[in-house]
């Protein structure tokens, strides 16, 4: 369902899939290739949501800001993650279930471990393995891990043209 608020509608790139079963409200902006599966939730109501290219928000997961929320390219948001922060770089993976809260800052090509709670404020720099209850970063990835999150988008956007193709 994608709904418009105080006069701002979703702008949703036309190759982007977006599931029937999604919520999309307000000034959001999804970017060419992405996708939005089942049960997911962006609510653009207090601030602009920006998500950028090749980006995957899995089931369940929720992206509401306070203020102003930046997603960048070739992103796996997870099942059921909460994205509540202000800056995700280019090429993250945010596991299963893990949340994000206000005011973060996550660099480029960094791995967020399933059920991690990153603290408000909390700035991971580029390259980080980050695991825990609060967050800590563990080490740097390794260049395994970053060439898994070069294109990881790739696959999702596939599948999204699958579903988008069929009607779903």
């Amino acid at each position: 369902m994608i709904r418009s608020l105080d006069g701002k509608t979703p702008r949703i790139a036309d190759s982007a899939f977006v599931s029937e079963a999604a919520y999309v409200v307000g000034n959001v902006e999804i970017g060419e290739h992405s996708n939005v599966w089942p049960g997911a939730v962006i609510r653009a109501d207090f601030g602009p949501i920006r998500i950028g290219k090749y980006t995957s928000i899995q089931d369940n997961s929720v992206l509401h800001v306070d203020d102003e929320l930046e997603i960048g390219d070739h992103i796996l948001i997870g099942h059921g993650v909460i994205v509540h922060g202000r800056k995700i770089g280019s090429n993250v993976l945010l596991g299963n279930n893990a949340t994000i809260l206000n005011n973060t800052e996550i660099g480029d090509f960094c791995i967020i471990g399933a059920g991690a709670v990153v603290p408000p404020g909390m700035v991971i720099p580029s390259g980080s393995f980050v695991i825990g209850i609060p967050a800590r970063i563990q080490r740097e990835i390794t260049p395994e891990q970053r060439k898994r999150l070069e294109n990881q988008g790739d696959g999702y956007a596939r599948n999204g043209k699958r579903f988008k193709d069929q009607g779903l």
